[in-house]
């Protein structure tokens, strides 16, 4: 599997194996191109998307924006249904993760695999919200009132928790996902999160 190749590089230019990567994305970028100039495409869909790429603070212009929404919303149109719903989560991923200084394809990819998009989900140990954070870290920054089932605070939390933890690992990512899993040692999480990253995110 793609993701076996990708366990021990490091992140460069925000994305795992970013040579292989880039060695794919003139065929992916055109397949996008066509798919925002196509005329079959939902005309409501294209005006959100437009109104959603001018509206992000995250992307360098509103075309690159464009590009990211079309691309990330055709898979997880498959988990979440209302189209506007699929948009404004898009967005403050994009705008969270980029703050953090992490891909928001991994970003997808770990919250594919943590709760599948649910920002209720809580876990077995007490994970909350869409990226599963931990309520401790909230007493340990001295905010216990905070709300991690609100989507921004959730993500803010959680793209900066694994931001911390690809400093400490030095970028390597398998390792910094084992950190945030809590199964430092063990590669069977991140493979998970890089074959989602692979299938449906980059």
């Amino acid at each position: 599997m793609l993701s076996v190749l990708l366990l021990a590089t490091p992140l460069q230019g925000g994305e795992p194996g970013a040579a292989l990567s880039n060695a794919l994305g003139a065929n992916v970028l055109g397949t996008i191109e066509e798919a925002i100039l196509d005329p079959a495409l939902d005309p409501t869909l294209v005006s959100k998307l437009k109104l959603a790429a001018a509206a992000a603070p995250s992307f360098d212009n509103h075309y690159d924006a464009q590009v990211w929404l079309v691309s990330k919303d055709l898979p997880l149109s498959a988990l979440i249904k209302d189209a506007d719903q699929r948009l404004k989560l898009l967005t403050l991923i994009h705008s969270e993760a980029t703050l953090a200084k992490v891909s928001p394809e991994i970003v997808l990819a770990l919250i594919e695999v943590e709760s599948g998009f649910d920002s209720y989900a809580v876990s077995s140990a007490g994970a909350q919200g869409i990226m599963q954070v931990m309520p401790f870290w909230k007493k340990e920054i001295g905010r216990p009132e905070d709300n991690l089932i609100n989507m921004q605070t959730n993500l803010r939390y959680g793209c900066t928790i694994l931001k911390h933890y690809l400093d400490i690992e030095q970028g390597r990512l398998a390792d910094a996902l084992a950190r945030y899993n809590g199964s430092y040692g063990q590669y069977w999480y991140a493979e998970r999160v890089l074959d989602a990253w692979a299938e449906r995110w980059r």
